[in-house]
Order: C-alpha cells, then sequence, then structure tokens
C-alpha cells in the first residue's frame, strides 16, 4: 500500500507533539473500509487483503513513512480550563496529499495511550467507532464540513467501560487536528513565538491566501469565526447536537470533530440535550451558536500574544471581530433557512418566518426532519405527510398561509420549488433508535443492520421504496435518549 507521507507537522513543528506508538491489537479484524474515500486520497489499496488492511489501521503494522505521534493541547471542558489534554487515545501517522493537492492527517483513534492518556488506557470500544464512522459518513453526505472515517477495525481486545465491551480503532481524516485547544495550549505554556509559529504553519497549511494580510493571525481569527458560523448553520439545519463542544473540540478548518455524544433531535425541542455528560444544558441544541461564540472568544484570547506583536492596535480589532460574531452567525443561518424553506430570494421580512416557525415546531413537537419534506410534498399538492407530523390538519395553518405568502413573491414554479426543498433536507438521518440498534447488533456480532444503515444515510434525498422504514420518525413511546462519550 502507498500512502505517499508527506509530514509536514512532524517535520515542521517540533515541541508541539509528543512521539508516540500504537498498541498491538491481539486479532486485528477488518469491520469497514471507506473505499471510495482512500481513492479521494489516493491512497492506493490494490493487492491489500482485509488481512492487511487490518493490520495497518489498528496499529499493528504501521505503513513506510509513517511518522507517528500525539498532538498537545489544552481546553475549556464545560467552561473550565484544562492546561493540559493532548491525543490521549489517538496518534497521528503521517500526512497524505491527495491528487488534487490536498492536504490531509491519518489518524488512529483508539490505539492505545499516549504521553498524554493521564491515566486512560486510550482504547475505544465497538460502539463509538461505528458510531462515528457511521455519523461522519452521513454528515458528508449532506455537506457539512466534517472529518471523514476511512476504516473501522475491531482489535479482538476487550475494553472496559462501565462493562466490558470488544474493542475497535477508528481511522479518521482531517484536513488537519489543529483545535483551539492547541493554541490555548501553547499560549498557556510558551507565550508569543510558539502562538505566532503555530498560526504561520496553519495559515501555510489551511488559509495561504491570508499570509499576506497586514496582520495574519487577526485575518486568522476572521477566517476561522467565518468558519465556524457556517459550521453551527449547518448543525442546526440538520438537527444535530454536537455535545460537547468544548475548545479541544473545535478544529480550525471549521471541520466537526469528535463525534462522542452527538446525536440527531426527533421531536423538536431547542433545549434538546442528548449527552450523559451535559447536565446542566451547556450545550444544548439551541445553545450552540453561543458556544460558539464563547469558543471563538477563547480563540481570540489564545491568538492574542501574535495579533498583538504585529500590531498592538489590532487587539481591539480582535475584540470588533469577537462581538460581530452573533450577526455574522444570524446571517449564514437565515441563509440556510431560506434554502431549507424553499425561499430563493432574501427579504428581511423573512426573519420573522423563520423566528416564528421554531416556536410552531416546539409547541406542537414536530418531528424536525421530516417537516421539512413534508413542506417540499404539501407544494406537490399532498399535504398527508404534514398532516401525519401534526396534532390536527389546522395546528399550523397561521404559519404555513404565511410561508405560502412568502412563496408567492417568488416566481419559481412549485414543482421546481419543491424539487430544491427536496436537494437540501435530507429524508434520511442516522435515528437515535435505528442507531442504537444497529450498534448493538454490530457488538454481538451482526454487522448488517449497520451496514444497511451506513447505505441508507450515505443517499440522505432520494426516496427509495425499500427505505420508507428509515424515514419514520421515532416511535410515539420512544423514551428520553442518552448519548455517552465512549472514552
Amino acid at each position: 500500500m502507498d500512502f505517499a507521507f508527506d509530514n509536514s507537522f512532524h517535520d515542521a513543528m517540533d515541541g508541539f507533539y509528543a512521539p508516540a506508538e500504537a498498541a498491538r491489537p491481539s486479532a486485528p479484524r477488518l469491520l469497514i473500509f471507506n473505499q471510495a474515500l482512500a481513492e479521494r486520497l489516493g491512497i492506493d489499496t490494490a493487492g491489500a487483503t482485509d488481512e492487511r488492511l487490518a493490520r495497518i489501521f489498528s496499529g499493528q503494522e504501521l505503513p513506510e513513512g509513517a511518522e507517528p505521534l500525539a498532538f498537545a493541547y489544552a481546553g475549556h471542558q464545560f467552561g473550565h480550563f484544562s492546561s493540559q489534554l493532548g491525543d490521549g487515545r489517538a496518534l497521528l501517522i503521517g500526512e497524505i496529499v491527495a491528487p488534487d493537492g490536498a492536504r490531509f492527517d491519518v489518524q488512529l483513534k483508539g490505539s492505545g495511550p499516549t504521553a498524554f492518556s493521564r491515566n486512560g488506557d486510550g482504547k475505544a470500544a465497538i460502539g463509538p467507532v461505528l458510531r462515528e464512522f457511521l455519523v461522519s459518513e452521513a454528515m458528508a453526505a449532506m455537506a457539512v464540513p466534517t472529518t471523514r472515517s476511512l476504516a473501522a477495525v475491531a482489535t479482538g481486545d476487550r475494553v472496559q467501560r462501565e462493562r466490558a465491551h470488544p474493542g475497535a480503532v477508528l481511522t479518521r481524516i482531517a484536513s488537519s487536528h489543529i483545535r483551539v485547544g492547541t493554541f490555548q495550549f501553547f499560549a498557556a505554556h510558551f507565550g508569543v513565538e510558539h502562538v505566532t509559529q503555530l498560526s504561520n504553519y496553519s495559515i501555510g497549511r489551511h488559509f495561504p491566501d491570508l499570509a499576506d494580510a497586514p496582520n495574519p493571525h487577526l485575518a486568522l481569527l476572521d477566517r476561522v469565526i467565518a468558519l465556524q458560523c457556517e459550521l453551527v448553520a449547518h448543525w442546526l439545519g440538520a438537527g444535530f447536537i454536537h455535545g460537547v463542544m468544548n475548545t479541544d473540540n473545535v478544529a480550525i478548518s471549521g471541520e466537526t470533530i469528535d463525534y462522542g455524544p452527538c446525536a440527531f433531535m426527533d421531536r423538536f425541542a431547542v433545549e434538546t440535550v442528548f449527552s450523559s455528560i451535559d447536565a446542566n444544558g451547556r450545550y444544548a441544541y439551541g445553545r450552540q451558536p453561543q458556544i460558539m461564540h464563547w469558543n471563538m472568544a477563547r480563540f481570540a484570547e489564545a491568538l492574542l500574544p501574535a495579533i498583538h506583536a504585529v500590531d498592538p492596535g489590532d487587539v481591539d480589532s480582535a475584540k470588533a471581530l469577537v462581538d460581530a460574531i452573533p450577526e455574522r452567525f444570524r446571517s449564514a443561518w437565515f441563509t440556510r433557512m431560506r434554502s431549507k424553506l424553499g425561499l430563493a430570494q432574501a427579504d428581511e421580512a423573512d426573519v420573522a418566518l423563520i423566528d416564528a416557525l421554531f416556536a410552531e415546531l416546539e409547541q406542537h413537537a414536530v418531528d424536525f426532519t421530516s417537516f421539512f419534506r413534508a413542506l417540499a410534498q404539501l407544494l406537490r399538492g399532498d399535504g398527508s405527510m404534514l398532516e401525519a407530523l401534526l396534532p390536527n390538519a389546522d395546528a399550523m395553518a397561521p404559519w404555513i398561509a404565511d410561508w405560502w405568502a412568502h412563496l408567492e413573491r417568488e416566481t419559481i414554479a412549485p414543482l421546481e420549488r419543491a424539487d430544491a426543498m427536496d436537494a437540501v433536507n435530507p429524508l434520511y438521518i442516522p435515528r437515535n433508535h435505528q442507531v442504537e440498534a444497529a450498534l448493538a447488533a454490530a457488538e454481538g456480532g451482526d454487522m448488517a443492520p449497520w451496514l444497511e444503515l451506513l447505505e441508507v444515510v450515505r443517499n440522505p434525498y432520494v426516496a427509495r421504496a425499500d427505505w420508507a422504514g428509515y424515514a419514520e420518525p421515532a416511535p410515539a413511546d420512544a423514551g428520553p435518549y442518552t448519548t455517552f462519550c465512549g472514552t
């Protein structure tokens, strides 16, 4: 197998990581390999058996050119600063440059302890590994910026959590693993020279167009804020709840990273929380924009030494960028919602329509994903899907009439508009009850339900008769759903 490694972080950023070595699994077995992603990355797997893939993507055998390392980073976890976290159960085996010139990290997650494990075992259980693979592929299919999953390998070992689980390793692909917490670590421990070096590397790798800005570090802050506003608008539009938006889980690339206690909302409720460790609702669905703002303020603080070193006056500019985040987010959010509602032209009057929608969805406990597909069906003259979602046929009649009036300002034909809505509103998502059933089967040794669900969520927009059950909302008697971090 040829990975064509070009390990820039290892070579240029000595002192920003610790060398690492994967634990040797006893009996690695390939569960899933993402061949399409491998081709996107330019990884040549010709002639590689499942056994060889299992050895490589469990860490038992390192490919030629690999230089494994664990990233150092800090982070605010539920608002409290931890000055040293780092990759405690993951290691970067190297960077590859895809055929189109894009650079990616190849990381093993659950591969054993590192210098940053803090007495943890560094392992991962099969459930969290397959959850991340499934949900990250679903997000990619919905065009939400995300890390990707290349492989999942069972290790043949048991991992002790609340009970013993089969162990597994995930191979995660990311534009890089540089996080807000990475900047926080070097700002807290080393100061301006290290922060400047990390910022310069980040700009060269991710945003080379910023290198000639009057203050590149201020420009980096501006760019990352823009990406995070877009990302969280994507999340809210998909009904996605990350569950643990700590600053060490915020990638400067604007990709969704660390699918721990994440889940998608069924019936709409703005305060929805799934994570077992989020007792106070800090990372609830509706709080994600505010937490993004808070996280970006922490990023600005970490960057300030580098910003100040170029021009002390730009510290005020950095504060202004942070202060402007709510308005920037709302702009990204309304753009996304107009698309979901079939509104082609921006109009200030849409703001009240969009804001009012969420009060209606909450009042009537409407299934979030199905609702937007039902609106498209209504445009086709079929109101049955919408009626099935509501407690009675007239439950949202005033809002529907207002929405229809907004549509009539434009000249787009109803069927054309309905098709455009279906192209951005998924029919299939990783619904919680389906995910849990698939993961339970996989842990018991039956991968078939999980593999079928994976195929469904990789094709989220086009209806198929044999997949009708996957579009069904959660059963009416479904109890509260809880997710767990997996560490």
